[in-house]
């Protein structure tokens, strides 16, 4: 497969994941617990890129993340930022084509997006910041992780990810 073909297919996937993010996402209940996709879609491209890459479009996530929830704006493009890069990073460490590595990355990424977010956008306080983290964004991330692993294994040939070593 030419490296055009993979960069296209690669695109739909990202771009599936962004209109998932506003068409599905609002339909799924209480978005506290419910799936990031355009997180989901940053990770999926951070694993097949370069850091400074992943970093750049960490940027242009969190700024679009950013417009929809100013309240404390910039601290998202700043954790979507480290977290691409994170991300891109543990790809070259870890070896992570592996599906059940992936969704550790996933449900990892979350975390450490809301933990960034919350910490620097300084709006939560308290209880409420204990519960924030303690509670839905342990949800966010295993849902996150879930769907992730569900789009790498209906992509896989697409994505060229090992199923077991």
């Amino acid at each position: 497969m030419s490296r055009r073909a993979r960069r296209y297919r690669l695109g739909s996937i990202l771009i599936l994941l962004v209109v998932l993010h506003f068409a599905l996402r609002p339909w799924l209940g209480d978005p506290r617990a419910a799936p990031d996709f355009l997180l989901l879609a940053l990770l999926v491209y951070s694993l097949r890129t370069r850091p400074g890459k992943a970093a750049v479009a960490g940027v242009v996530v969190g700024l679009v993340s950013d417009a929809l929830t100013p309240v404390a704006f910039g601290s998202g493009m700043l954790a979507y930022a480290v977290v691409g890069y994170l991300a891109a990073w543990g790809k070259a460490v870890f070896f992570a084509e592996h599906v059940a590595v992936s969704g550790v990355f996933f449900f990892c990424g979350t975390v450490v997006r809301d933990l960034l977010v919350l910490l620097w956008g300084g709006h939560v306080r308290g209880s409420a910041l204990f519960w924030q983290l303690g509670v839905w964004t342990m949800l966010k991330g295993v849902t996150t992780a879930i769907v992730g692993v569900a789009v790498l294994l209906a992509f896989r040939n697409w994505l060229k990810v090992r199923l077991s070593e």
